[in-house]
């Protein structure tokens, strides 16, 4: 209880700060970096609108990229090989391709096969079929850079209609006198007398007697060791040949042509 007539007792007035509220923030608060950067940092909205429009762009501009290098895959030389045999030749290409491993090189073996004008006739077909092919996709590297013809002569009585249509189509051939296992059997030795396609399988027998049954593996691997001195063999045939005027007489090969094409990347 207060009495009348006594001072009155009061509270000290709060000391009033000398800084105002609405002042700039101090250094410590917050920098003058800080400050800028506040100050001209955008809203979120308009952040995720500019996002949006650059993601917009960029999307566009990668979707144009794609198609102006297509196509993206590395393209590979590509051959395909129509051979006349039903069986060992095939099979010595499928083996041989796999030897040699030539990550430059795509190499195919037809299945059909037939007597020289249906070999190049399939051959003709095969690469118009991937003409067209690479023509609708757009997409070059599905034509076939080479195609070759593999024929034997034996006693063919069509090897030069055979030979005309090889030449107007721009099929290659890899022509054998008188067989394929000629090209087979100089991997073994020398053969620089005229042969019979009967005594050249037989000869083959002696080296390798399932090769017209059996070519890879073990077996390929037997005939690939010599593949250097065939080289040589066929090479000097043919030389040979050429100097008598005859050149795809008997015996000769065509083969080492293809054989090293797939071996280099593309036909020399």
């Amino acid at each position: 209880m207060i009495r009348s007539g006594s001072p009155r007792r009061t509270r000290p007035a709060r000391r009033t700060s000398t800084r105002s509220r609405t002042s700039i923030p101090s250094s410590r608060r917050t920098s003058s970096g800080d400050t800028s950067r506040v100050a001209t940092a955008p809203s979120r909205s308009s952040g995720t609108s500019s996002r949006r429009g650059i993601d917009v762009v960029s999307r566009g501009r990668r979707d144009a990229d794609i198609r102006r290098h297509k196509p993206k895959r590395e393209p590979k030389h590509r051959i395909l090989i129509v051979a006349e045999g039903k069986a060992t030749e095939r099979h010595y290409f499928s083996a041989f391709r796999q030897k040699v491993k030539n990550p430059l090189v795509h190499v195919e073996v037809a299945r059909e096969t037939g007597v020289p004008v249906t070999v190049v006739e399939i051959a003709k077909r095969e690469r118009d079929i991937a003409a067209q092919r690479a023509k609708e996709e757009k997409d070059e590297n599905l034509l076939w850079n080479e195609v070759w013809a593999v024929i034997d002569v034996d006693e063919h009585p069509n090897l030069e209609a055979a030979q005309k249509a090889a030449t107007e189509s721009s099929i290659r051939m890899a022509v054998s006198n008188p067989c394929f296992e000629l090209w087979l059997l100089l991997h073994f030795q020398d053969q620089r007398a005229h042969i019979h396609r009967h005594k050249a399988q037989s000869m083959m027998r002696q080296h390798l007697p399932d090769y017209d049954k059996v070519l890879d593996g073990k077996s390929f691997d037997r005939i690939h060791a010599g593949y250097e001195d065939a080289l040589r063999r066929a090479r000097e045939l043919a030389e040979e040949a050429a100097r008598h005027g005859s050149p795809g007489r008997n015996p000769s090969t065509g083969v080492p042509a293809l054989t090293e094409s797939i071996r280099a990347g593309g036909a020399r």
